[in-house]
């Protein structure tokens, strides 16, 4: 054996820091037996074979530590190992099937999972792990194939070298584990005889065996996560056989654009420019603690690693005597007050936010941003008083209409009541740019729109719209309206609002990417940005809540977009404009 020469290997060392950072960690759960933690040698040899950095995870029960981890890794592997104990599926478990358990791996894997799916980690889970997955993630396991599915099963508990395949599995078309291995039929090992019978909400049977039992699935949604039944670590190590390193080089690819997404995230602020939570505030909200029902608080922000959301006190347009105009006022109040009641009891976590210094400082200083919007300007009633008052108030933007022609303006889904924007109409944008508040476009109809063009002296924007192009709907901005946008030097906000993405069907995050990049088209890369709608029907597939908004950013990246322009769409440019109009 040749000497270890401890000097030139630390000498060598050094010439790799550069790179270092380039390559992703991947935590790897590790076994339990006779009180110590433990893992095969193929787990970490295919992970270094891929081109990622191994680390053990073992089995604790120490919850902030596994959350410290969990921040530290780009990507989980879920081990094999012991069989899943059947209590953590509300059922009884039939000890004369079940072969070893491990409560201690149980507890802390099944928390592990959902912890590290909601911070969209990349997962792929082995034999045990997709197990695992599935139980975490409401699916359901077999305590035992034979016994549960009768006879005629191949042999899944093979006595066989690990390295060596025993069966086939026939891969789905039109899966990612189809694309990974560009083939419908694959020879693997087995090892079990546990499998899931029912795969979790979400998640698609992705492979199968020739007798049905489920090799594999994965998650429907966009997300990057894979369990395979088999143990495809095992057969690096026999005569170096990389049949199965595509499935490790996937899981390196994914996390290596989630850790670029991660550093990215630190580095730029990223702002939501409009989400409707505020109607959900009567459901004993609160901003600093997980909502079941709320897609925007502060923990699914961090998850996200989203800086600032702007939170828009709603109105629905009403008629318009003088009492209602004075309730639309009266409701405004109550929301703005309501809103910012909300992140002061969030004490030295979150703060308001009113000008570009405010955001800038709070990023730096770690706290969780929220920006107010008026949504309908039938708020101010008849008295334009209202606007400076609400700029005093800390009020970025007010979207001039909603669903309904008002004092103001026509709008999109309204009757053209003016012909555009009214002579009062005209007030209100002189007195908007007077005071330092953005005008908002969406929901106006297009003469309206170009009227506001016409009239304004500072940029406008629209916080929360779509591509006509792409997405036949009144409240969508025509491509001669991007450019209009962009030429006064203003920012559109694309959304994520399924009917404004696709004409039919759920929209997922692909068909949103489809339209940010348009409007990048059309407008300019300095002229996008990123209104959710989240709390105002704005969910799609892949994007569901703001912990998923980190995944625009892996998208961006996947399309070779740089950490420049992405710094620009998730905000620099809504950053921009906001100064502009304030100064």
């Amino acid at each position: 054996m040749e000497q270890f020469n401890l000097y030139k290997e630390y000498s060598e060392l050094h010439k790799l820091y550069p790179i270092c950072g380039e390559k992703p960690v991947i935590g790897i759960t590790a076994n339990f037996n006779d009180g110590n933690a433990c893992l095969a040698e193929a787990y970490y040899a295919s992970i270094l074979a891929a081109g990622g950095v191994p680390l053990l995870i073992p089995p604790y029960r120490d919850r902030e530590a596994l959350l410290v981890t969990l921040d530290s890794v780009d990507a989980v592997v879920l081990s094999g190992g012991a069989d899943i104990d059947p209590r953590y599926m509300g059922q009884e478990p039939d000890y004369s099937l079940l072969h070893t358990i491990n409560a201690k791996r149980d507890e802390q894997e099944l928390l592990l999972v959902r912890l590290a799916v909601d911070r969209q980690l990349p997962i792929l889970g082995i034999c045990r792990g997709i197990q695992t997955l599935a139980v975490a993630l409401g699916g359901l396991v077999h305590q035992d194939i034979y016994a549960m599915l009768g006879e005629g099963l191949l042999n899944h508990d093979q006595n066989e070298e690990r390295g060596v395949a025993t069966h086939e599995v026939f891969i789905k078309p039109g899966t990612r584990l189809a694309r990974i291995f560009s083939q419908e039929r694959l020879g693997v090992n087995t090892f079990h005889h546990q499998a899931v019978s029912d795969v979790p909400k979400g998640f698609v049977v992705s492979a199968f065996s020739t007798d049905g039992v489920i090799e594999a699935m994965e998650s429907a949604d966009g997300r990057s996560i894979i369990g395979v039944q088999w143990h495809p670590e095992s057969f690096i190590l026999k005569d170096n056989n990389r049949c199965m390193i595509p499935l490790f080089e996937w899981l390196v690819n994914e996390a290596l654009l989630f850790r670029k997404a991660k550093r990215i995230h630190r580095d730029i602020i990223t702002i939501d420019s409009h989400c409707d939570t505020p109607m959900l505030f009567g459901n004993d909200y609160d901003f600093a603690k997980r909502s079941e029902t709320a897609l925007v608080d502060m923990q699914k922000m961090d998850e996200g690693r989203i800086d600032a959301v702007i939170m828009a006190a709603y109105l629905k347009q009403e008629t318009r005597d003088k009492k209602s105009l004075e309730r639309a006022t009266a409701k405004a109040d109550a929301l703005l007050e309501e809103i910012e009641n909300k992140v002061l009891a969030c004490g030295e976590h979150a703060a308001i936010a009113v000008s570009p210094d405010d955001v800038i400082r709070c990023k730096r200083e770690g706290k969780h941003i929220v920006m107010r919007a008026i949504e309908n300007g039938y708020a101010i009633g008849k008295d334009i008083a209202n606007i400076a008052r609400y700029r005093e108030m800390g009020v970025v933007y007010m979207t001039l209409c909603h669903n309904g022609d008002n004092d103001i303006c026509d709008s999109a889904r309204g009757n053209g009541e003016h012909g555009g924007l009214s002579l009062f109409g005209r007030s209100v944008v002189k007195e908007m740019n007077r005071v330092g508040m953005m005008i908002d476009l969406s929901h106006a109809s297009e003469k309206s729109f170009y009227d506001v063009i016409e009239c304004s002296t500072k940029p406008v924007v629209c916080s929360h719209s779509s591509c006509m192009a792409l997405c036949n709907h009144p409240r969508n901005l025509t491509d001669e309206q991007l450019r209009a946008i962009a030429k006064v030097g203003g920012v559109v906000q694309v959304t994520m609002y399924s009917g404004f993405l696709v004409n039919e069907g759920v929209a997922t995050l692909d068909n949103f990417i489809e339209h940010l990049l348009h409007a990048i088209d059309i407008a300019g890369i300095e002229h996008v940005g990123i209104g959710t709608d989240f709390d105002g029907d704005g969910t799609i597939v892949g994007c569901a809540d703001v912990s998923q908004l980190i995944n625009v950013t892996r998208e961006l990246l996947r399309r070779g977009y740089s950490s420049c322009d992405i710094e620009k769409i998730w905000g620099a440019n809504w950053l921009r404009v906001m100064s502009q109009v304030q100064q």
